[in-house]
């Protein structure tokens, strides 16, 4: 913690620095701690864990809106994972006692956290020892309510500050597109098993080319009650521990036993 002992917040996101969800999030951060602000500048959705290594990176200092975060915000021209990377190494003057990621415009949940720019900064936080969180809102409107979960999502962020986070984990939170009123509460699950069926659609260009266009639809596999996709359908933000160790511990004797 710093002297004032308040948490220093290095709050990032994947759909760019002006978008309404990081706007709303940073306003709930004020009122935790001492916010830095460090997102692409443009947006960079499904971007993974992509990081810039073929050309150049550039952090301009912005100022978007007024609060206390005011002169600490910069604009990257990289990925979210280069945010979080830029913003330990170079900007912030010390170590973030808690990175926070979003609130994305759309869901987060089962599947989709392996190709989120949201999520994949926090887990880029969670590689280095600090203790992050990735939030999702299940709606794509550029008008959303983000406040309406403010109270859960600053209680989330509380407690992982107050309960040290094992190194490593990192929290993906989702949160249904409901009114205040009629969200139930925090459910603590697991990821629930599901695809994307994709579908590309074949189109020509004026030039006569032949180009690709990226559909689909989501399926979720997955009939267990104690599913992230579960939580959200009854009415509750989910809430899942994950962590950036893809080791499939439990096939290393099966593997052995192939004798290799």
């Amino acid at each position: 913690m710093n002297p004032n002992n308040k948490p220093l917040i290095l709050v990032t996101n994947d759909d760019g620095i002006t978008a309404p969800g990081i706007r709303a999030l940073i306003k709930m951060m004020n009122e935790i701690g001492e916010v830095y602000v460090i997102a692409p500048d443009s947006p960079q959705s499904g971007m993974g864990h992509a990081i810039t290594v073929d050309s150049t990176l550039f952090c301009e200092k912005v100022k978007i809106d007024d609060g206390p975060q005011s002169d600490r915000e910069w604009a990257c021209s990289g990925t979210p994972v280069d945010c979080v990377k830029l913003g330990v190494n170079r900007i912030l003057p010390r170590r973030p006692d808690i990175c926070v990621s979003g609130i994305n415009h759309g869901s987060n949940s089962s599947i989709n956290v392996i190709y989120s720019g949201t999520m994949s900064a926090a887990v880029e936080a969670g590689v280095d020892g600090i203790p992050a969180i990735g939030f999702s809102l299940c709606d794509f409107s550029y008008s959303a309510d983000f406040f309406a979960a403010k109270k859960y999502i600053q209680q989330i962020v509380r407690s992982a500050i107050e309960n040290k986070m094992k190194k490593g984990m990192v929290l993906n939170v989702n949160i249904p597109k409901l009114p205040e009123q009629e969200l139930k509460g925090i459910r603590v699950c697991r990821q629930a098993k599901a695809i994307w069926q994709e579908e590309y659609d074949q189109r020509k260009d004026p030039r006569g080319r032949t180009y690709f266009w990226l559909t689909g639809k989501f399926v979720n596999l997955d009939s267990g009650d104690d599913t992230d996709e579960r939580a959200l359908e009854e009415g509750y933000i989910s809430v899942v521990p994950i962590q950036y160790d893809m080791t499939a511990h439990d096939y290393i004797s099966v593997l052995k036993s192939w004798e290799l």
